[in-house]
């Protein structure tokens, strides 16, 4: 289901109107800029990063093979697993905190600059 609903995302952006898309592209470096800063903030009240990383293992399986005949066979065999681990991560602080308040200070710029940009968009496309 989770599939059907993804395959039907782009459907859906492309019955936007221009004055919709014309605002979700104005929004749209807003949104990775808190994510950002979230994020940043998270990692210094915590005091360290966590990251993503992926495992590997061997595990046995039973594997279905057929024969140039056609019949078909199992086999023991080795699959690899890959999962995903969240580890921590040791950051420099101080650095972290210089990140954030420029971070900080990028997003004040950007909402005074995206306001313009917004009224560009009503302007050039009304209902």
């Amino acid at each position: 289901m989770r599939f059907v609903t993804l395959a039907l995302i782009p459907l859906l952006a492309a019955c936007a109107t221009p004055r919709e898309a014309c605002l979700a592209g104005v929004n749209k470096d807003q949104r990775v800029l808190n994510r950002l800063i979230v994020e940043t903030r998270g990692n210094l009240d915590r005091g360290f990063a966590v990251e993503t990383e992926q495992k590997f293992r061997e595990v046995n399986a039973i594997c279905e093979s057929v024969l140039p005949d056609g019949t078909e066979i199992r086999t023991r065999c080795k699959q690899t697993e890959v999962r995903d681990v969240r580890v921590p991560v040791a950051i420099d602080l101080n650095a972290k905190r210089a990140k954030l308040q420029s971070l900080e200070e990028r997003q004040r710029q950007m909402q005074i600059n995206s306001e313009a940009a917004r009224q560009q968009c009503l302007a050039a496309n009304p209902e």
